[in-house]
């Protein structure tokens, strides 16, 4: 006798039974959630790859259409081949790493390691007028998890053309701010170096109580969000530093 044949000779009122019933349900479930997960993993790669794209674009201003789009997916990838001509990866020397491409750099992974042993995902945008943007990719941590998001810089190698940021689990009104259009348009024109040169990092400080309209390197922190505020300065300090190597060589070069 089969063993799905003896489970149909029990009694259905015995422990046994419902031990074994329930068992193979889990076990069915399972199995069904197993399969779910397999035939959906390509959409959900696809979605997340799209969504990279658009924060990408996003830091230069180049979003217009996407909403409207027929084929999000399809219009979403036409554009950013169009604005992002070049992906490179460097090291903390300032020198290419030849294999690798940007977009499949992990921010997480990489910051978890030494400084001297990261790959530095950098993308050259080219816009319309022909002007050429550096976007840095960020990942730092708020108050109740990451946050992250890229930031474009110009030609000059040291002032901000666009900012965009996000968030997993920022508090509502307060440090989910970050990623509204009013916190990040601060950024734009602000620089990372002092005076002229492109020597002495200096960042953006993210300042409690308001920076002054002068500075030129402060923007205003989120009221009643002091902890992802420190957390989103210290994010553009730690990601952006390690380029500095590089952007001498470009700068040199120039």
């Amino acid at each position: 006798m089969s063993l799905l044949n003896k489970i149909k000779s029990m009694d259905r009122n015995s422990n046994l039974y419902t031990f074994l019933y329930a068992s193979g349900m889990v076990i069915v479930v399972a199995m069904l959630l197993a399969i779910a997960s397999t035939a959906l993993k390509p959409a959900q790669n696809k979605n997340i790859e799209t969504e990279k794209k658009i924060d990408i674009l996003r830091s230069i201003g180049k979003t217009d259409g996407i909403d409207e789009a027929k084929n999000k997916h399809k219009f979403v990838a036409e554009t950013f081949q169009k604005y992002i001509p070049e992906q490179l990866v460097v090291n903390i020397n300032g020198d290419t790493i030849k294999g690798l491409e940007a977009f499949n750099i992990d921010m997480k992974v990489e910051l978890s390691k030494p400084l001297e042993q990261r790959n530095l995902p950098l993308y050259v945008a080219k816009l319309d007028d022909e002007s050429i943007k550096y976007i840095i990719p960020l990942r730092g941590r708020g108050l109740w998890g990451p946050i992250w998001g890229y930031l474009a810089l110009n030609s000059d190698l040291k002032t901000i053309y666009g900012a965009t940021f996000a968030h997993q689990g920022e508090t509502p009104g307060l440090g989910a701010e970050i990623a509204t259009p009013e916190f990040q348009k601060q950024f734009r024109g602000k620089t990372i170096f002092e005076g002229d040169s492109i020597l002495t990092f200096t960042s953006v400080k993210v300042v409690k109580g308001g920076a002054s309209p002068d500075d030129p390197h402060g923007v205003d922190a989120i009221s009643g969000g002091t902890i992802t505020s420190k957390g989103l300065e210290k994010m553009l300090s730690d990601c952006l530093e390690p380029y500095q190597n590089y952007f001498e060589k470009i700068h040199k070069s120039l």
